[in-house]
């Protein structure tokens, strides 16, 4: 007999949910279960760095920053632009510590490519570059940020040299 009344109560319960859920706008939905994850990830990975599980809470940190926004930037935008800057920086045309005046030799047409994030062995159209072009100028333009200004005009001469190769 309890388990009729059980079943009975969380049916109600149930339908209830079923029928505020249904009311909802599907954006006040998305936040609230967004909102409901970051803090289960964020409560999985303390839990597990107090148990002593701290390569656990790797996943669920990065996991948890990933649904976050940091200034316009989701975590997988900051992992290309820290890719870009890595790619510079082992060309020697980016440093942090010079000033963009000693930033001046050319880059090759392979660094290009790697900057641009395209495939130098495959067929690579004007549309295609503007389109690499763009993702990457809509991450660090100067507007939005102004600490960006050497990159994007790196990015900008990558652009005008595969564009020159492909021609």
């Amino acid at each position: 007999m309890n388990i009729i009344i059980y079943t009975a109560i969380v049916l109600l319960i149930l339908y209830f949910l079923l029928k505020i859920i249904s009311n909802i706008s599907s954006k006040k939905i998305s936040k609230g279960l967004r909102v409901i994850i970051i803090i289960g990830l964020i409560a999985l990975a303390i839990l597990f760095a107090i148990g002593g599980r701290f390569l656990l809470t790797l996943p669920l940190t990065l996991a948890s920053i990933a649904l976050l926004k940091l200034k316009g930037l989701s975590i997988f935008q900051l992992i290309s632009l820290f890719r870009l800057i890595q790619t510079l920086r082992r060309s020697g045309r980016f440093s942090f510590n010079q000033t963009s005046s000693n930033n001046l030799t050319s880059i090759t047409v392979s660094e290009a490519y790697k900057i641009l994030n395209l495939d130098i062995r495959k067929k690579i159209t004007k549309d295609d570059v503007n389109k690499a072009y763009i993702k990457i100028q809509k991450k660090i333009h100067p507007d939005i940020s102004p600490e960006t200004a050497r990159l994007s005009s790196i990015v900008n001469e990558a652009k005008d040299i595969v564009l020159k190769d492909i021609s």
